[in-house]
């Protein structure tokens, strides 16, 4: 897929989000990427047989206090060949890439990974 097709994939995944929650998100870079980088890897221990859809470097909000500032953004990471490798086929990735945008910024609200995922659970039965 062209990179210019995902990337209007990824501001679709950031417009489904709720506006009450686009409204709190603070200080916060979405980017792509091909693949995790080899230092995302290893500070993840990610084995090779392993991957990655998308990454949430930062602060989340539920961390920062009143010092909180002057500080380089926060940094979402979705990884284009990871979804494309997985996906089951081309109508499938966009929805991979929504949730993949969601995890992120779940992540960035402060839940921990098995909070997200149990989130993701209950957002999955009620569709």
């Amino acid at each position: 897929m062209e990179r210019e097709h995902f990337e209007e994939l990824v501001n679709e995944g950031i417009k489904a989000i709720p506006e009450r929650f686009l409204k709190k998100i603070k200080n916060v870079a979405i980017l792509i990427e091909d693949e995790p980088s080899p230092e995302q890897r290893q500070k993840l221990h990610l084995r090779s047989d392993m991957t990655l859809f998308g990454l949430y470097e930062g602060i989340p909000l539920s961390e920062r206090t009143n010092y909180y500032g002057m500080v380089l953004p926060d940094k979402i990471t979705i990884f284009q060949r990871p979804i494309e490798m997985y996906a089951r086929s081309v109508e499938d990735i966009p929805r991979m890439v929504a949730d993949t945008v969601w995890h992120e910024i779940a992540h960035h609200f402060g839940m921990d990974e098995g909070r997200v995922r149990r989130a993701e659970r209950e957002r999955k039965h009620k569709k």
